[in-house]
């Protein structure tokens, strides 16, 4: 790959790479899951960018910080495209945002809807709430909250009708269910 192309943005007739993406609520285990999907495929993982936003930010966002947290995103994701091998991991996506913003102010950007759909993912495995609740010091969810955010997610993914398998389990279920589904992925087959 020369200079040049490395600096081009993805497109993906150049770059016939599949995108997964992990949703679901916080603590549900999705960092873990990417990590371990990666390692298997011996590819690239994108860490979720909201987490990095937070730290960053030393505060919980608010609806102005979404084109921030959009770009964010979308760069990280653009920058590993090009060094993914088959299957870029996403841990979320704009997805995600659009179930956040709707579920904590009430609505979600058009501009950020219409960007999530232009980038919607190949895969999603939404992990499920059936693991201990681990707290993340500065995230914004708690365990109250965790179900009904996942029914959340659950019911955007059926709105969108894109292809994706719920995993659940302990890790090796999951990641058992989840190789399959990502076999079947990049062989053309439908989940």
């Amino acid at each position: 790959m020369t200079a040049d192309a490395a600096r081009e943005p993805f497109s993906p007739l150049r770059h016939p790479v599949r995108r997964v993406t992990l949703l679901g609520a916080e603590s549900t285990g999705k960092t873990t899951l990417a990590e371990a999907l990666a390692a298997h495929y011996e590819t690239v993982w994108a860490p979720e960018y909201l987490r990095a936003f937070v730290d960053e930010k030393g505060a919980l966002p608010t609806l102005s910080d979404t084109p921030a947290i959009v770009r964010g995103h979308l760069a990280r994701e653009d920058a590993l495209m090009p060094r993914a091998n088959r299957v870029l991991f996403l841990d979320t996506d704009l997805v995600a945002t659009c179930v956040y913003s709707r579920y904590y102010f009430g609505a979600c950007p058009a501009w950020v809807a219409r960007l999530s759909y232009e980038r919607s993912a190949d895969l999603y495995l939404l992990t499920d709430t059936d693991i201990p609740w681990v707290p993340d010091p500065g995230q914004r969810d708690g365990p109250a909250v965790r179900d009904e955010l996942q029914a959340w997610f659950l019911d955007e993914l059926e709105m969108r009708a894109v292809p994706y398998l719920r995993v659940s389990g302990a890790l090796d279920r999951r990641m058992e269910a989840a190789v399959r589904a990502v076999d079947a992925v990049l062989s053309g087959m439908d989940v």
